[in-house]
């Protein structure tokens, strides 16, 4: 699934180190980390109606993988916000947008891995774009198993949402060769883990599970999905789930910040049944709508 381009993202200004950029001139050196290793963490946000949607959850998980990679002069919070509502501003965005915040170690004095090479201190990057969810909610996506395994802590920890995202990539690839929207990746055990882009649940007889986070990512998508379920009184489970239980769901979905909630309609060509948990499906949407309708950090412009 690929998402068409919208031409008003052409004249963008983006946010790099400490001023904008017009879309053309904004870059870093080659000498950055992100170049040299992928060496960043990273998070994605979404505006809705003049509000930055569960902002303190993004930015205190981008602080927290960047102190967990030992970033230096990592910037505060309010630095943060400062640069993302004039990003904003400057766009003209108050609805109808996607951010991808990108914080790099920074620039090296010359190429190498090490992190003592970073004597100019980290890069945060605002890109803004308008972009609607990335996967059609109503039609649903198809999923297959790729061979690629999700990293678990005794590998890369992936509680760091760090910009090293090659093993998801792999997982992409495989899923466009088969024709599939995305793929499905299983953790070391050959348990259920997330997509290559994505949190997943099943419903199955009105209980809603999600993979445990041994080897996904705890999603704040997936998170707020949880609380919801708790509201709805709603049993729930984080688990281990295994390709069967998961083929023969009532009702599959994924969650994320690009995409919202999405139902899937196949995985590995076996069908899912999703109008047996699709009432259950559509109420936990409609609350995850009324939340995004209703929180987020007001702009300060």
């Amino acid at each position: 699934m690929l998402q068409n381009f919208d031409p008003r993202n052409e004249n963008i200004k983006v946010f790099v180190k400490d001023r904008l950029w017009n879309r053309e001139d904004a870059k870093v050196s080659v000498f950055d980390s992100s170049v040299q290793g992928g060496d960043a963490v990273w998070e994605g946000l979404r505006v809705y109606n003049g509000r930055i949607f569960c902002f303190d959850r993004h930015v205190n998980r981008l602080r927290e993988s960047a102190h967990a990679l030992m970033f230096d002069d990592i910037p505060e919070t309010d630095f943060i916000r400062h640069a993302v509502n004039l990003t904003l501003k400057e766009n003209g965005m108050r609805d109808g947008a996607h951010i991808r915040l990108t914080l790099t170690r920074g620039e090296k004095i010359t190429s190498g891995m090490d992190p003592r090479l970073n004597t100019k201190g980290s890069c945060l990057i605002v890109l803004a774009e308008w972009k609607p969810p990335v996967y059609d909610n109503t039609k649903g996506i198809t999923l297959v198993t790729a061979s690629v395994r999700r990293n678990n802590p005794q590998f890369l920890d992936s509680k760091i949402h760090h910009n090293n995202l090659l093993n998801n990539i792999l997982a992409k690839i495989q899923a466009n060769l088969y024709g599939a929207d995305d793929a499905l990746m299983l953790d070391e055990s050959g348990y259920v883990s997330e997509t290559n882009a994505t949190n997943i649940f099943m419903l199955k007889s009105g209980a809603l599970a999600t993979p445990l986070p041994d080897s996904c990512l705890p999603g704040i998508t997936r998170g707020l999905v949880l609380g919801i379920a708790e509201q709805l009184g709603m049993a729930n489970y984080e688990r281990r789930i295994s390709l069967t239980e998961i083929y023969n769901a009532d009702h599959v979905f994924t969650t994320g910040t690009m995409g919202e909630l999405t139902p899937v309609r196949s995985i590995d060509g076996r069908s899912i049944e999703m109008e047996r948990g699709a009432e259950v499906f559509y109420r936990i949407c409609n609350e995850f709508r009324r939340l995004t309708e209703t929180e987020g950090e007001s702009l300060q412009f």
